[in-house]
């Protein structure tokens, strides 16, 4: 790929323009002047909002959609017998990969943060971005999910900083060099690519040894230690251990809020009280708070930036109550880990039932983890499935929704988001939490469940 290839188009065409980290990439070539085009198969909140930019989005994926492109970009779940990428390469047009193109825009930053790990990296992303916006960084950011303080999922910043998610998925955190590299955890995903945990670690070293200054990792995490033992970088650590530089302590559950105090190598540097539920989110604010300390916020600024963080789009996002007084919660946790940690945290809010609302997210995922995605969710009360959302996926695995229910009792199996709605709202009780889980669409059936529609 042309590293200067931005400088030469000004076309662009988006295929996959819906998914999370195309749709922050566009927004950004959207403020710079290029001229866009894009396709999904998928009508989203996420495509409403690209189209209120005067961005055109055609429906489908057919070889006349990429229209006069100088370039075109493709998300990783698009295969490569789709044929807007055959027309493409029938034209001789410039292909760039999501990973490629973040990767390019990065390098147009001396000063990169890329935000890694199995876990927390919308949050952890977001929550950097608000901490520095706040405390006057002016920050370019691409994160994989909306935050509401800054109207989306990316800004244009005036300085040579940069915040980004740095993806595993098909090593696409390899395209990037960042100056300061944040490893949140490193957990068992996506095996259908890495095989085993020994080569998912392994890359995960090799996403380390690409960073330029400094290494910010969470210290209580075995597999991140394997993967930043051998690096020469400057290296600063965070967790709920307090021989890390970064650590936790006092916390408490107060008001459904939980504080806590940040010690930087044991010295008191800020109280926070977070507005998003769940112990692993103090552990994504530790990592924030580290990384934006090396990046000259001050800690009065990192404590008002945190004490202010109202959370990232589908991160516990409190959609709203239905006519009989539930709570609907919608969160993109889809791995049996994200799942468990979002619902404890919801058991420990006081509801009186906790409900998951689960679409499993790819069939090697489902079929890889079946007995992990079982007892995660066995921790809610009461547990509604939709069918798997295969995605990327041809179904080899022979697994379904139904498999999975057979390990969860009283679990019940529904069609489509309109069964799983009309369900809810029969059964759920007043003061109970209905929690809509997976990083697909379920978030349509939540929407389906509230008296109004919801923005």
């Amino acid at each position: 790929m042309d590293e200067n290839i931005l400088g030469h188009v000004k076309r662009v065409h988006f295929i996959g323009i819906g998914g999370s980290g195309m749709s922050a990439l566009a927004g950004i070539l959207h403020r710079e002047g290029f001229a866009l085009t894009g396709s999904d198969n998928n009508e989203s909140d996420t495509l409403a909002q690209i189209r209120k930019l005067g961005i055109p989005v055609q429906m489908g994926h057919r070889p006349e959609n990429i229209g006069d492109a100088e370039l075109v970009v493709y998300t990783a779940a698009v295969h490569k017998d789709n044929p807007e990428i055959q027309a493409a390469r029938e034209r001789n047009l410039p292909l760039c990969s999501r990973a490629e193109l973040l990767g390019l825009l990065s390098r147009h930053y001396a000063n990169t943060f890329a935000v890694s790990g199995t876990h927390g990296k919308t949050t952890t992303t977001s929550m950097l971005t608000q901490i520095l916006v706040m405390a006057g960084k002016d920050p370019t950011a691409v994160i994989g999910g909306k935050l509401p303080f800054i109207g989306g999922n990316n800004r244009i910043g005036d300085s040579k900083l940069m915040v980004c998610e740095a993806c595993e998925f098909q090593d696409s955190f390899l395209e990037l060099h960042p100056a300061v590299s944040v490893i949140l955890n490193i957990d068992n995903d996506h095996l259908e690519y890495f095989k085993t945990m020994e080569n998912l670690i392994g890359h995960f070293n090799r996403f380390a040894a690409q960073t330029g200054q400094a290494l910010v990792y969470n210290g209580d995490d075995a597999n991140t230690l394997t993967a930043v033992n051998d690096s020469p970088l400057k290296k600063i650590t965070f967790g709920f251990h307090s021989q890390n530089d970064y650590s936790a302590a006092n916390i408490a559950v107060i008001e459904r809020h939980l504080t806590f105090d940040i010690l930087r190598r044991g010295q008191k540097i800020a109280h926070i009280t977070l507005k998003v539920p769940g112990r692993h989110n103090i552990l994504n604010a530790l990592a924030a708070c580290a990384a934006a300390s090396f990046a000259g916020a001050s800690d009065e600024a990192i404590a008002e930036g945190l004490n202010a963080f109202a959370g990232a789009g589908r991160r516990f996002d409190v959609l709203g109550k239905t006519e009989t007084g539930v709570t609907i919660v919608d969160d993109y946790a889809h791995h049996p880990t994200e799942l468990s940690a979002t619902l404890r945290a919801a058991k420990e809010l006081g509801y009186a039932s906790v409900w998951a609302v689960f679409q499993p997210f790819t069939f090697s995922r489902t079929a890889m983890l079946l007995d992990d995605f079982a007892a995660a969710l066995q921790i809610a009360d009461k547990v509604v499935l939709a069918p798997i959302m295969g995605s990327r996926e041809v179904n080899t695995y022979n697994i379904h929704s139904e498999d999975l229910a057979a390990k969860i009792p009283g679990s019940i199996c529904q069609p489509d988001f309109d069964a799983i709605a009309t369900y809810v709202l029969k059964n759920a009780q007043p003061h109970d939490l209905v929690l809509t889980l997976g990083c697909g669409d379920i978030y349509k059936a939540a929407k389906q469940m509230l008296p109004h529609p919801h923005k």
